[in-house]
């Protein structure tokens, strides 16, 4: 998926929502847990209530390399499933990757070629040849690690180097040597606030992978306020609000609504510019 397709599906949908598949063994609905794969069906019933209102999905590997070689078979099966069903879905694999360069390479063929998943995160730390590799790939995002949600956050990205430039900011600006606005997102956590007007001079055009909204307690009014661009440009995700909703056999069905709550609110925010 390019800029302008993932733009024109914002357009469409009146919605910037992406829905992260934190999947948790421990935290689905119990009756789920008798199925062959409880993962995987907790996913496609998420999925198959969610999709009208969302344009992207974030599976965090964390949860799925948690539980081994069945975590991964949910994964990839989780993956097929929208890719078949929802193709206009932009799947991101929250995977954190980064490593020397022959290893980006393999991280880089697993996601990109082996699964042909449409972006992945990367921590940008190791530097230039452990990002390159993601960028080989045409047609392919990398979504870089700038300023994230986490309270420990500040320990480090917001660093102040001897010319008064914070890390995160040199991180924004030394990969744009790398790549451009029509291969290469940046994650800023919704936590962040008025941070997104300095993450906005510096990179004006890019879409921001924003995490932090529900459950984390970020506000979706004041990230569009400072961070929203004239295409939009964000990706707004949330997770344990819309996916943990409801314990019930209803849980899908009480995501949906969730959801749509969060993409009506999204269609507020989006008159300005559509």
């Amino acid at each position: 998926m390019n800029k302008q397709q993932l733009i024109e599906q914002i357009k469409l949908k009146k919605s910037f929502l992406c829905i992260g598949l934190d999947t948790d063994i421990k935290k689905i609905p119990e009756h789920l847990l008798k199925e062959e794969d409880p993962i995987f069906a907790f996913n496609k019933a998420i999925i198959d209530a969610t999709a009208p209102y969302c344009i992207a999905y974030k599976p965090n590997l964390a949860f799925y390399e948690s539980m081994g070689v069945k975590g991964w078979i949910a994964f990839e099966k989780t993956v097929e499933y929208i890719k078949k069903n929802y193709p206009e879905q932009f799947i991101i694999a929250d995977a954190k990757r980064g490593d020397i360069g022959n290893t980006s390479q393999m991280y880089a063929r697993t996601f990109f070629e082996e699964m042909d998943i449409d972006s992945v995160t990367v921590a940008p730390y190791m530097g230039e040849d452990s990002v390159t590799p993601f960028l080989t790939y045409e047609g392919k995002w990398v979504i870089l690690l700038a300023l994230t949600s986490n309270k420990g956050s500040h320990d480090f990205q917001l660093t102040t180097g001897t010319e008064g430039e914070r890390l995160f900011e040199k991180v924004l600006r030394k990969s744009q040597e790398w790549a451009n606005d029509e291969n290469m997102m940046y994650v800023v956590g919704a936590t962040q606030g008025r941070m997104f007007e300095d993450i906005r001079k510096i990179v004006p055009n890019h879409f921001l992978l924003v995490p932090g909204v529900g459950a984390q307690g970020g506000s979706l009014e004041e990230v569009c306020k400072y961070g929203m661009t004239k295409d939009c440009g964000l990706i707004v995700n949330s997770s344990r609000a819309i996916i943990y909703a409801d314990k019930t056999e209803r849980f899908a069905e009480v995501a949906g609504i969730e959801a749509k709550k969060v993409q009506e609110q999204m269609a507020e925010q989006l008159k300005s510019i559509l």
